[in-house]
């Protein structure tokens, strides 16, 4: 089998049926979708009755990195990826990377999307850069998950998997981990997918000025998610959290250039 494609759902359901759809619309290779619900009571259930080639499976879970997860212990395919519910694969798009693939040693492939806005339409497309593990961790996790795959034989055959804990930022410290683990990525220039913003999107959600306190608190749990990726797997240059915040801020100046270099 080609491919798996895993789509984690919950209450997704105004936006699942065009995902599903642009997988079922996949020609020219081998692939499952597995659609992995955490307890939907939107309907979502009988927007996937309407393809029956998926696999849909709905029982509560710890959210959305757990949901993955078991997605990822029943893939069969040589390449995995995860596609969000509110999110689509351009058409053709496995078709026109597959050969590429099998030729590619590496352990992680991915490619560019595009943004587009909730109706769907068009907002830009972000062709993404080489790989840097120092612009990955300093800058902001560019990898978009809905336009990358994975070889299950050396990645999730050899036990990776996300961190349960992580909440917003999980493919960011996946990522991460993979490069410490000296695993390997590829760039390929195919645009792959469509990166739908709702408003509602699990990374966007909290952002803006607040005085509301639960927002801030949800908001501070997604940048300590980001500190903690940058301590553990970056430049780390005092025992004090203030003075690694300014030098945080220097250091992520430096890799927003490094990634226009690296875009080369």
């Amino acid at each position: 089998m080609d491919f798996t494609i895993i789509t984690p759902n919950m209450n997704h359901a105004g936006f699942l049926r065009e995902c599903m759809e642009s997988v079922a619309g996949q020609e020219g290779v081998v692939l499952e979708h597995l659609v992995m619900d955490g307890g939907s009571t939107d309907g979502s259930a009988e927007v996937a009755a309407g393809f029956p080639g998926a696999v849909w499976v709905s029982e509560k879970d710890g959210g959305m990195s757990e949901a993955i997860n078991k997605g990822f212990d029943r893939a069969r395919g040589d390449w995995v990826m995860w596609l969000n519910a509110d999110d689509r694969l351009k058409p053709g798009a496995l078709a026109a990377v597959l050969q590429r693939l099998r030729e590619s040693q590496a352990d992680v492939v991915y490619g560019g999307y595009n943004f587009v806005d909730a109706a769907g339409n068009f907002l830009r497309r972000l062709q993404m850069p080489r790989w840097s593990p120092f612009v990955h961790t300093h800058h902001h996790c560019y990898i978009g998950s809905t336009a990358a795959f994975y070889r299950r034989a050396t990645v999730l055959d050899a036990g990776f998997r996300l961190r349960p804990d992580f909440l917003y930022v999980m493919d960011g410290e996946f990522y991460a981990r993979l490069d410490a683990a000296g695993k390997t990525f590829e760039r390929i220039p195919e645009v792959m997918a469509d990166f739908r913003l709702h408003g509602g999107n699990a990374s966007m959600i909290h952002l803006g000025k607040t005085r509301d306190m639960e927002r801030i608190l949800a908001a501070e749990r997604q940048h300590v998610e980001s500190r903690a990726i940058r301590r553990a797997y970056g430049i780390t240059l005092f025992a004090d959290p203030y003075l690694n915040g300014l030098a945080d801020g220097i250091l992520w100046i430096a890799a927003r250039v490094w990634k226009q270099v690296m875009k080369g």
